[in-house]
């Protein structure tokens, strides 16, 4: 910036203007720059809501969604060194966390088919907002007003976009999740089952055994339980004497 300051003394009016663009151009490289420090990526990753802020991968890498590979890639590099715990070592938690972030965002974004997922939930997002805008139009102009939103200005476009994409991208999060809930559900009671069964058959298979382990002592007890029966009734016999008979005497 320095020599920018001093290569415009004594140039003209042109090139005072030319510097004073060149310097602004310098102060937004400046500024952007100081995004990208290690502590500002790693409170940007973890900030409030950060669990649906970084289901976008695209939003995660600060990276348009129409890079090439290498762009991705390089554009990996820089962020994992920034955020990385061995260069935060005074942050260390913070730091892995926020690496791990990265690391799935990139991973995911390797991946084709989740790729083309992010894409086109980024897709949808802006064909809502183009689609809204139109709406507005239609009734403005049937109101007969002017047809200007908001959204013309490029900056409030984007921000819808990017509002509408981060809205999608959490709805279909909540629904993974209840997807997800739902299924473990339906294991849990699948096994309960799984469980009761192989219980019921484990009792059915003792009760067996313990039946056939015990028949011999069944039959022994029976047997002598009709024993005793015989035994008591011949003896009952043995006893039993006739009626006396009295006999009738004739005249």
């Amino acid at each position: 910036v320095l020599l920018i300051y001093q290569s415009i003394l004594g140039h003209s009016m042109e090139n005072l203007c030319f510097y004073a663009i060149i310097y602004q151009q310098v102060k937004q490289i400046e500024k952007r720059d100081s995004v990208f420090t290690s502590k500002q990526q790693i409170d940007r990753l973890l900030r409030p809501g950060s669990s649906y802020f970084n289901l976008n991968p695209f939003e995660v890498l600060q990276i348009d969604p129409e890079a090439t590979d290498d762009e991705l890639k390089k554009r990996f590099r820089a962020l994992s060194i920034l955020v990385h715990p061995d260069k935060n070592q005074d942050n260390a938690d913070r730091a892995q966390k926020a690496f791990e972030a990265v690391d799935k965002a990139y991973k995911l974004l390797l991946d084709p088919e989740q790729k083309k997922r992010a894409l086109d939930v980024i897709h949808a997002g802006k064909e809502y907002v183009e689609h809204n805008v139109k709406e507005k139009r239609k009734q403005l102009k049937k109101e007969g007003k002017p047809t200007i939103v908001e959204e013309d200005d490029p900056e409030l476009f984007e921000q819808a976009v990017y509002k509408q994409t981060m809205k999608l991208f959490a709805e279909l999060e909540i629904k993974r999740k209840e997807r997800e809930a739902k299924d473990m559900h339906e294991r849990k009671r699948a096994r309960e089952e799984e469980i009761e069964v192989a219980e019921k058959a484990k009792r059915d298979r003792e009760w067996q055994k313990n039946f056939e382990e015990t028949r011999d002592g069944r039959v022994d007890s029976w047997r002598s339980f009709q024993n005793k029966g015989k035994a008591k009734e011949k003896k009952n016999r043995s006893f039993l004497k006739p009626p006396k008979v009295k006999m009738e005497q004739r005249e």
